[in-house]
């Protein structure tokens, strides 16, 4: 074990990730270097989840495990989304952790461990929590890169009124990076040679907002655009009601852009989204839905649901189901509704059983099953640009544009394919979540 060793521990979503990288950036950069086990490590580090009371379980349970094996002399720090809400939770129910840091100051790990060791004993320490979400001031590159893939956090926090979501207390409101700063955060990502752009947020659709642009979004999509040349760019996380007309029209003209979007409608019965204080204007869904795959012929909509919300009747229920059928979306997901205390949802309680919950999430799942494997079907003959991502045994396996990494499908190719290069695939068999094809004839 080495004072200048960390190990670190990345729970959660994506944007959670690219926060870890921000952390070890800096730790790196004050000459820490990462190891694989904890018990090498001067500080361990656990980056934790706490969107969701699962998630916080797997959170406290991974210090925990850390705790019980911390050594004479090692730091065990408790950083994000759970440190920033529950903080008193995390010291209760985990002895043995040393340092707190929240999701808004991650960029102060080296103050918080500096004053950690010059402490005797060392206490439980938290560091003052200013609003800085999107703040740049120690100029670290905010992504994280998996493969030839990187997220790129282009805000953080939010401002939507959601009732179910606990985000905003845990992250504040939206703060949005500088475009200059996120245009030279692509560049450098394009110098790794990384060839997939996602660019994430709680909602990227209010990108500028607080910066008083309006559509920054598309704005912010051409200056990547006309200064890099990464050949796929994915944009995930579109607020309903805020997919505007400039937006589809940039994504239609631009090849590079994936015609690919990811926007989360969570139910479809008007009386469901009031209470959920979501957009309900369902006719805006399906004529925005209808505008962009005129506009834009091979878009692939992915959307998430909740099910189970309080209130949920047999009908509404039934409405998502049936604008499950009609819309017919390439992806969808669903999860159970999930009580929070603290949000706006807390008076209506959690009144549906979990046996309905889990049966009406089965139900969805079916329905969609049925209609992404009739989807994907529709492939079979075609050829698919594919993002290598691994090999094995003679069969590679990568994502087309339709994938976005960690939540949709694969694509596997029934050939040797170069790891990290775009390859065309001659699509051959279609499962509901997956194709598999071979190397194009004109594969260079």
């Amino acid at each position: 074990m080495k004072d200048k060793s960390y190990y670190l521990v990345s729970l959660g979503c994506a944007k959670n990730t690219v926060d870890s990288v921000s952390m070890a950036t800096l730790l790196e950069e004050a000459g820490y270097i990462q190891v694989d086990k904890p018990n090498q490590a001067g500080i361990m580090i656990v980056n934790t989840c706490g969107f969701i009371n699962s998630a916080r379980q797997e959170s406290i349970l991974e210090l925990r495990g850390l705790a019980a094996r911390k050594k004479s002399g090692q730091l065990l720090i408790a950083a994000g989304c759970m440190t920033q809400r529950y903080r008193e939770l995390v010291v209760d129910q985990v002895p043995g952790i040393d340092g707190l840091i929240g999701t808004r100051r991650w960029m102060d790990i080296l103050e918080l461990v500096s004053d950690l060791r010059q402490r005797t004993p060392t206490p439980r320490y938290h560091l003052p929590e200013a609003a800085t979400v999107g703040r740049d001031e120690h100029n670290v590159l905010r992504a994280a890169i998996q493969g030839s893939s990187a997220y790129l956090k282009i805000a953080d926090g939010c401002r939507r009124p959601c009732a179910f979501c606990a985000i905003p207390l845990i992250k504040g409101t939206l703060v949005s990076r500088p475009s200059e700063t996120i245009v030279a955060d692509a560049q450098a990502l394009e110098e790794m040679d990384v060839k997939e752009l996602i660019l994430i947020a709680q909602d990227t659709t209010n990108y500028g907002h607080d910066l008083g642009l309006r559509d920054g979004l598309p704005t912010l999509l051409d200056q990547i655009l006309q200064n890099t040349s990464i050949p796929w760019i994915r944009v995930m996380y579109a607020y309903p009601g805020y997919v505007t007309d400039r937006l589809i029209e940039t994504m239609a003209g631009n090849p590079r852009i994936l015609p690919y979007l990811d926007m989360p409608l969570q139910h479809a019965h008007p009386d469901t989204l009031k209470r959920m204080r979501r957009p309900a204007n369902m006719d805006w869904v399906y004529k925005t839905v209808e505008k962009m795959r005129i506009a834009i012929p091979q878009l692939a909509l992915r959307s998430t649901f909740i099910v189970g919300y309080p209130g949920e009747t047999d009908a509404e229920f039934q409405t998502l189901l049936d604008f499950l059928r009609e819309i017919k979306l390439d992806r969808a997901g669903a999860f159970t509704f999930s009580f929070e205390q603290g949000t706006a949802s807390e008076p209506l309680g959690d009144p549906i059983p979990a046996e309905i919950k889990e049966e009406r999430y089965k139900q969805f799942m079916l329905i969609q099953e049925t209609i992404s494997l009739a989807k994907n079907q529709t492939l079979i003959g075609k050829t698919l640009d594919v993002l290598v991502e691994g090999q094995d045994k003679g069969v590679s396996f990568g994502r087309s544009y339709r994938d976005a990494p960690e939540i949709d499908g694969y694509v596997v190719i029934n050939d040797k394919a170069p790891v990290g290069q775009i390859v065309p695939v001659l699509i051959g068999g279609a499962m509901p979540h997956d194709l598999n094809g071979t190397l194009a004839a004109d594969n260079p």
